[in-house]
């Protein structure tokens, strides 16, 4: 487990790697696992919540908090950019890479990245960057999904995903591992977004 000596009550922030096939949620009906599961059990006692989410399927850091301010704040669109490693089956044109930074129509309406980079191609899957500043549920994989390969004309499917930076926190931290934040890279943070305002 890699710990800092920085203690809880010093740091606002926890950054998890979350494996895939966790869900990010306190308890599940159907007795499937969480990520409270794979955290010590202060984690869930001491309140500390996630900062978004990942699905199951995907993997990669995950921040939680105590504050329900900055759960607030760092969820809202535009915030903090958020960096994933991206692997699909298929190919995927340098025309519709350019589209997806207008705009792509899926099931559940428009969805865009902010910035997206085609690193390389392996046999019939693809490996790309991609950089959000907002996330709708499983936003990657519907947008890519509503893409087709311009050979095979069959929809892209993401075959992996995994989350590597959230803003200036990067993933440091093996599967299954946490740690806390330092002081620097919460400044680094705070000069990035704004405080939410709370006169009236």
């Amino acid at each position: 487990m890699h710990r800092r000596l920085l203690l809880p009550e010093q740091s606002r922030f926890l950054l998890f790697h979350k494996p895939k096939g966790y869900l990010v949620t306190r308890k599940d009906e159907k007795k499937r696992k969480t990520v409270y599961q794979a955290l010590p059990p202060f984690v869930l006692q001491e309140a500390w919540v996630p900062i978004g989410r990942l699905d199951k399927d995907s993997r990669g850091l995950l921040l939680f908090t105590r504050e329900g301010a900055l759960v607030d704040l760092l969820t809202q669109p535009g915030r903090c950019k958020k960096m994933y490693q991206v692997f699909i089956r298929g190919r995927i044109s340098d025309q519709d890479l350019s589209r997806t930074l207008t705009g792509i129509f899926t099931t559940i309406g428009w969805l865009k990245v902010q910035r997206i980079r085609k690193k390389r191609e392996i046999g019939p899957k693809t490996q790309l960057e991609v950089i959000l500043n907002e996330g709708k549920n499983r936003h990657l994989r519907r947008l890519f999904h509503a893409l087709k390969d311009p050979t095979v004309h069959r929809h892209l499917k993401v075959l992996d995903l995994k989350r590597v930076q959230v803003g200036p926190f990067t993933l440091d931290l093996s599967a299954g591992d946490w740690r806390f934040s330092t002081v620097e890279e919460e400044l680094v943070l705070f000069q990035q977004v704004q405080p939410l305002s709370t006169g009236k």
